[in-house]
C-alpha cells in the first residue's frame, strides 16, 4: 500500500487500512462525467429496484459495462442485460474506466480494470443501509466509489453489520477507494438531505466501479 501522507497524493485521507478518500479527485471533469450518466441513463433509465424481499429501494439505480448489478425476487446477482428490459447494460465510457483504475492505483491497487459500473442516484431522503459488497468473484480487487452532487454522509464500519462506524462527509468529486484488508467493511449511506447543486440539481449521484468477475 501507499504512504497515504505522499507528496504524491496530496488529496488522500485515509479511512483504515486499504481504505482512502480522495478529496475533490474528480471535481474538475465532473461535468464531463455527468455527460456521461446521461448518455447512459438514456439507453438504459434509472429503476428503483425491489429486493429479494419484496422492498422497493430508495435509491434508483442504472449500470453500464460488460455487466450489471440488480436485485429482485431471485435475489443480488451480476448479469450481461438488464433483467427488467431484457437489453444489455450500455458499454462502460473509457472515462470511467480510465477515472477508476487511476484512483485504485493512487491508493495502491495497480492494475484495476472495472467491468461493472453501477450508477446510483439518490433524492432527499434516498439511502442506503449498511452492506458488503461481496457479490464479485475476486474478492482481492476494490471497490472505487466516486461521490457527484450533493453531499451525503458515508458510514465505513467493520466486519460485522453491528459494529461502530465512522461518519464522514463526502462531497462533490470525492473518491472513496477501498480493498486489501478492508474489502469486505460494512458501509452505507444516510438519509440524503435536501438541496440544491449546481452539478446536479436536487440529486446526489455515485459511480461505484467494481471487477465483477475474474
Amino acid at each position: 500500500m501507499l504512504d497515504f501522507f505522499s507528496e504524491d497524493v496530496p488529496w488522500a485521507e485515509p479511512l483504515a487500512e486499504g481504505a482512502v478518500i480522495l478529496r475533490r479527485r474528480a471535481r474538475d471533469e465532473a461535468a464531463g462525467l455527468m455527460t456521461l450518466v446521461s448518455e447512459v441513463s438514456a439507453q438504459n433509465p434509472f429503476h428503483h429496484r425491489i429486493t429479494p424481499g419484496g422492498h422497493r429501494m430508495s435509491v434508483a439505480m442504472t449500470n453500464c459495462g460488460n455487466f450489471g448489478w440488480s436485485t429482485d425476487a431471485r435475489g443480488y446477482q451480476y448479469s450481461v442485460q438488464d433483467s427488467a428490459t431484457g437489453k444489455r447494460w450500455p458499454p462502460m465510457p473509457e472515462r470511467f474506466r480510465a477515472l477508476a483504475a487511476a484512483c485504485a492505483a493512487e491508493a495502491g491497487f495497480e492494475h484495476f480494470q472495472p467491468d461493472a459500473c453501477l450508477i446510483n442516484r439518490y433524492e432527499p431522503g434516498a439511502k442506503m443501509s449498511l452492506h458488503q459488497d461481496k457479490d464479485e468473484e475476486d474478492l482481492r480487487q476494490p471497490i472505487v466509489s466516486v461521490s457527484l452532487g450533493l453531499p451525503a454522509v458515508f458510514q465505513f464500519g467493520g466486519f460485522e453489520r453491528g459494529d461502530a462506524a465512522q461518519r464522514v462527509l463526502l462531497e462533490h468529486g470525492d473518491i472513496v477507494v477501498w480493498g486489501g484488508p478492508s474489502r469486505l467493511r460494512f458501509h452505507g449511506i444516510l438519509p440524503l438531505k435536501p438541496g440544491i447543486h449546481p452539478a446536479t440539481g436536487a440529486f446526489r449521484y455515485n459511480l461505484t466501479f467494481r471487477r465483477a468477475f475474474r
